[in-house]
C-alpha cells in the first residue's frame, strides 16, 4: 500500500513527533506499506530530496522567505506537491501533525484522490485553528496521542466525532535494563527541548528549594533548544551553577542510558500533548514528578506510577520531588509500578498495529475528492 506520510517535523530535528515517526516509518514498511515521507525544509542547507533508512524524503520549504514573494512562493511548492502526489499515487494520505503546512495538501488533494487520516499529536499555532480545521473536516478518521488531545481537535471541529479516536503512543521496551535509583547523591533529571512550554525554568527554581534538604544533589538538563542560555543564566543568577548540568542533545537511543542515571524525572510542562519522556522513564522504572496538563495524567498515574502537581508551581514541584527522595522505598515502589503500566498498556507492537489497521481499513474505503 502506498502511504504519504506527511509530518510537521522530521530528521534531523529531534522531538517527540520526529522521534515517533523515525520509528514508526520502519516499521510500516516492514508490514508491507510502501512510504514517502513529506516535511517541512526547516533548515536551508537541508537537500530538498533524501532518504531516510531507504524511504524517500522530500522537504518542501512551505514558509516564503519574505511577504513579498508569498504568492509566487505558495504556487510554485503547491505545483511541485502535485507534481509529487501525481507520480506517487498515494492509495492513502496520512498527516502526521497539523499545522499552516496541511494547505499545501488540502489545496492539491483532488489531484491524487486519497482517504486522509490524521493524527493530533500536540498544539499547533493559533494563527492555523482555520487550516487545521478543514484539514479535520476533510479526514476520513481522525486519531490523537491522548483523550485531551483528542478534545482540542473535536472542539476545533465537533464533526469528526464519530470519526475519531484515541491511539496512544507506544515504545519499545529499552534493551538496557533499569539500574537501582540512585540516592548518593540524587539525581534530577529533565529531558526534552529547551523552550518555554516545557517549563525548565521552574525546575531550576523548584531544585533551588530542594537542595537546602539535599546538598549533594544535581539536577540534569538533557536537550536544547532557543532558551538555553536563558536557563543558564537562571541558573547562574541562582547560585546553581555548581549543582545543574546542562548535557545537551541526548541521541534517542541513549536516553535510557541517561534515565538510568537519574534518581527522579522532573516534567514541568505548561503544555504537553502526550507526554514521551513519562512514558520513557515508566520504561526505565524511574518515578516521574509532572504537571497535570494535557496527555499527562493520561500517561501518569497520580500516586501510583508519578506524581502530579499544577501546572506554573515551582514550590509543588519542589515539594513533590523532595517526597519522593526522602521515600525512598515508595520512589523504587512507584518506578516499578510504571514500568509495569506502560509495558502493558503502551506497548509499541499496539501502536503500529493500531496504525497498520487504520490503513488498511481506510484504503478499502475510497472517498469522493473534497
Amino acid at each position: 500500500m502506498r502511504i504519504l506520510f506527511w509530518t510537521g517535523a522530521f530528521w534531523p530535528s529531534i522531538g517527540g513527533v520526529e522521534v515517533l515517526a523515525a520509528r514508526l516509518l520502519p516499521a510500516l514498511r516492514d508490514r508491507g506499506h510502501d512510504c514517502v515521507i513529506v516535511a517541512p525544509k526547516a533548515h536551508p542547507d537541508w537537500p530538498d530530496h533524501a532518504r531516510f533508512q531507504d524511504i524517500p524524503l522530500y522537504r518542501f520549504a512551505f514558509r516564503p522567505h519574505s511577504a513579498g514573494d508569498s504568492f509566487a512562493h505558495f504556487t510554485d511548492v503547491r505545483h511541485r506537491v502535485a507534481d509529487l502526489k501525481r507520480a506517487f499515487a498515494p492509495h492513502l494520505v496520512h498527516l502526521n501533525a497539523v499545522g499552516a503546512d496541511n494547505l499545501f495538501h488540502l489545496s492539491t488533494a483532488a489531484i491524487a484522490p486519497a482517504p486522509l487520516l490524521v493524527t493530533l499529536h500536540g498544539q499547533w499555532p493559533l494563527q492555523a485553528n482555520s487550516i487545521v480545521a478543514q484539514a479535520l473536516r476533510a479526514a476520513d478518521w481522525v486519531v490523537a496521542c491522548s483523550g485531551a488531545m483528542l478534545e482540542q481537535g473535536r472542539a476545533l471541529a465537533p464533526e469528526i466525532v464519530p470519526r475519531s479516536s484515541v491511539l496512544y503512543t507506544g515504545l519499545d521496551v529499552p534493551r538496557e535494563a533499569p539500574a537501582p535509583l540512585p540516592f548518593a547523591p540524587p539525581r534530577v533529571l529533565c529531558v526534552g527541548r529547551l523552550a518555554h512550554e516545557k517549563g525548565f525554568d521552574l525546575a531550576i527554581t523548584a531544585f533551588g528549594m530542594i537542595l537546602p534538604r539535599f546538598p549533594r544533589a544535581r539536577l540534569v538538563i538533557a536537550g536544547n533548544g532557543a532558551i538555553r542560555e536563558q536557563l543558564e543564566r537562571q541558573a547562574a543568577d541562582h547560585g546553581l551553577s555548581h549543582a545543574v548540568d546542562f548535557v545537551g542533545w541526548v541521541a534517542p537511543d541513549r536516553v535510557p542510558g541517561l534515565l538510568n542515571d537519574a534518581t527522579v524525572v522532573m516534567i514541568p510542562s505548561r503544555s504537553e500533548g502526550f507526554g514521551l519522556v513519562a512514558l520513557e522513564a515508566a520504561l526505565m522504572a524511574r518515578p516521574v514528578v509532572a504537571t497535570r496538563v494535557g496527555g499527562l495524567p493520561e500517561v501518569v498515574t497520580h500516586d501510583e506510577t508519578g506524581l502530579l502537581v499544577e501546572s506554573d508551581d515551582a514550590m509543588a514541584l519542589a515539594r513533590a520531588t523532595s517526597f519522593l527522595l526522602e521515600h525512598r522505598e515508595l520512589a523504587v515502589q512507584i518506578g516499578l509500578a510504571a514500568r509495569d503500566r506502560a509495558r502493558t498498556s503502551f506497548g509499541w507492537e499496539r501502536h503500529v498495529d493500531a496504525y497498520d489497521t487504520l490503513y488498511r481499513t481506510l484504503a478499502r474505503q475510497p472517498r469522493e475528492p473534497a
